[in-house]
């Protein structure tokens, strides 16, 4: 049986931040009257989330007792499970959690933060098709 996780860019929250933040810039340059370049310099930090959400860039997670597959805009990946001495699970500073294969060669491959599924979801699927997982709490690299 294969596990999936997916994640739309396209979603209700993200086009409801995307609005937020563009009332709130236009509110700045309308009523505070902010000079342009300043609401010019703050709307070129949304920009990249704009194209994401335009663009409807997919990510998705797929685990299954073979392998582990995912793809992440331009990124795809995929690694058969016998390959993988454990599961990397760090935790940052900011609750976030990111996932390494750590391989039996050593090396280790990151799993992008949008493809990433929840830490307890991935620990259980983890477990079923009998994968290691490893919780690092607070790393900071």
């Amino acid at each position: 049986m294969i596990y999936r996780y997916e994640r739309p860019s396209r979603s209700r929250s993200a086009a409801l931040v995307l609005g937020l933040v563009w009332a709130g810039l236009f509110a700045m340059w309308w009523w505070l009257n902010a000079a342009p370049w300043i609401i010019a310099a703050l709307l070129l930090f949304t920009l990249p989330a704009a194209y994401d959400f335009a663009r409807g860039r997919e990510a998705w997670f797929e685990l299954d007792s073979d392998e582990i597959r995912w793809r992440s805009g331009r990124q795809n990946a995929k690694v058969a499970t016998k390959r993988i001495r454990h599961i990397r699970l760090e935790t940052r500073l900011d609750l976030t959690v990111r996932a390494r294969l750590v391989l039996d060669d050593g090396k280790r491959i990151p799993v992008p933060q949008d493809a990433t599924p929840s830490r307890d979801l991935l620990e259980t699927e983890c477990a079923a098709r009998g994968i290691e997982t490893q919780r690092h709490h607070f790393s900071l690299m």
